[in-house]
């Protein structure tokens, strides 16, 4: 198989096998919870987006094309610094909590979505290759939860916290 080859098998598993679990165990779980409870566990994976920076890193990564890097590794970054943005705003309740959420699944669902498709990068992930096939399928499933959490809700208050 081709490194190219095996990236995509390892990703479509990851999204298949992350899929499943969030179907049978997770989405069932946070439809008991209040929206801003459900919405904060869906985010804190992604408040660990700063390992994204490692694609900067020399020695972990193979010298990947520097559009990619740049965009992949400062993407997340940001991406994870709305992610902790919308948990603070969440547990306050701040009024301005759901549009964050908003805003802040739309840039990270971008920026992952950015990433995957520069492909050419694949031969040069390195050590850094267990993030878009382990990581980025978990945050993939979260952001589609996420987007499902919020339009479902889009009309009810936060209501009271925790």
């Amino acid at each position: 198989m081709t490194p190219l080859a095996i990236f995509g098998t390892q990703f479509v598993l990851s999204i298949l096998v992350f899929g499943l679990l969030a179907k049978w165990y997770l989405a069932p779980c946070l439809a008991k919870k209040p929206v801003h409870m459900a919405l904060s566990l869906l985010i804190i994976p992604h408040a660990t987006r700063h390992i994204g920076l490692s694609f900067l890193v020399p020695g972990l990564t193979d010298s990947p094309p520097t559009t990619f890097a740049n965009s992949a590794a400062y993407g997340d970054f940001a991406s994870g610094l709305l992610a902790i943005l919308c948990l603070i705003a969440l547990r306050k309740p701040w009024s301005l909590a759901l549009p964050l959420v908003w805003i802040f699944n739309f840039v990270g669902s971008i920026d992952l979505v950015n990433a995957l498709r520069q492909t050419e990068a694949v031969p040069h992930l390195g050590a850094t290759w267990f993030i878009p096939t382990f990581l980025v399928p978990i945050l993939l499933v979260t952001h589609v939860l996420i987007f499902t959490c919020l339009l479902r809700n889009s009309l009810k208050p936060l209501g009271p916290i925790y």
